[in-house]
């Protein structure tokens, strides 16, 4: 669920404190209501049948709450859960291994499905359709297809790109969910449920505070909100709107949720090309970064937002983002 803030390593403490701030029913989920009310009804009707649950796929920017409800889908359904990334998986066998594995009824968590190798996309066909895959035994003209039945289980995916997931697995899931933004009063909720569990008090006004510099996720959210208690904790201030834009300031993220790398592919899309259109290597170059990082963490959010235009010449800056960094815009003919 990749923010724009400076990563951080994934140490006991952080992960337990995201593990405590995960809910464990439908019912404690906050947002996503139309992918909840799908989830429901297709976990009841599995229920009323005594079957597994169709597989199923999430897809939508990171840190929206797939992995969350992947975890909430076993829980409802009452079945274990086995935990797995798409990079993980880079050879045939590295899957037959894990769906040998698998306990009937097992709901089978991939992230980022889209990474895996073409062999075991292909092995993973057989088995969501006939709970079956296929174990090739030596190598030229000698080798054998042995089958080998695997008991039925549910497949949850998750993609933040699900543009690139070939059109025959994609065909083969039941439920396909797409994710959304979070709202300012949904993430409100967040902030507010996540600092009861911190035992932080925090105002009303510094939650909103927070909730609007989110970028609309809760993944994001939560880092801010521990942020502020970190400044609060160390300073002696209140959770108040003060402590925010004081400790935000410092990590250098403003009242729109841009930080650091935001700001300078802006002045440097202003400044340095007139405002484009310009390539994103070119523009990825002029600021130091890789053009993946432009493209797929730094640019989705300043479209979104209305900072940049893409066009077919480049990217664009728009009258917003002159106003953001407080420039100038050039006149318009």
């Amino acid at each position: 669920m990749s923010e724009q803030l400076s990563p951080e390593p994934a140490s006991a403490a952080e992960l337990s404190f995201e593990g405590a701030l995960r809910p464990a029913s439908l019912g404690e989920f906050v947002g996503q209501s139309r992918v909840r009310g799908q989830l429901e009804l297709l976990l009841n009707a599995a229920r009323m049948q005594d079957r597994t649950p169709d597989h199923i796929l999430f897809a939508g920017p990171p840190g929206l709450g797939k992995t969350t409800l992947a975890m909430i889908v076993a829980h409802e359904a009452g079945r274990p859960l086995h935990l797995t990334s798409g990079p993980a998986i880079q050879h045939a066998g590295d899957l037959a291994a894990v769906l040998s594995a698998l306990t009937p009824g097992e709901v089978l968590f991939i992230d980022e499905i889209h990474r895996m190798a073409r062999t075991a996309e292909e092995m993973l066909y057989l088995a969501m359709e006939d709970f079956r895959i296929d174990i090739m035994v030596g190598k030229g003209a000698g080798a054998t297809s042995i089958p080998l039945e695997i008991a039925p289980f549910t497949l949850v995916g998750a993609t933040t790109r699900s543009g690139l997931l070939p059109n025959p697995l994609r065909d083969r899931f039941g439920f396909t969910a797409h994710f959304e933004f979070y709202d300012a009063g949904e993430l409100e909720l967040v902030i507010s449920r996540a600092a009861r569990m911190l035992g932080f008090e925090i105002e009303s006004a510094a939650v909103s505070e927070i909730a609007m510099r989110s970028r609309g996720t809760p993944r994001i959210a939560n880092r801010l909100l521990r942020r502020v208690r970190d400044y609060s904790l160390v300073h002696g201030r209140p959770g108040d709107q003060e402590s925010v834009a004081a400790a935000l300031a410092l990590y250098d993220v403003d009242a729109e949720g841009l930080d650091r790398l935001d700001r300078t592919v802006l002045r440097a899309l202003i400044e340095r090309f007139g405002g484009g259109p310009v390539g994103v290597t070119t523009l990825a170059v002029s600021v130091g970064e890789e053009a993946e990082t432009i493209e797929s963490v730094v640019e989705p959010f300043l479209v979104r937002a209305g900072l940049v235009s893409r066009t077919p010449r480049g990217r664009v800056a728009t009258m917003r983002a002159y106003e953001h960094c407080g420039i100038t815009p050039p006149a318009q003919p």
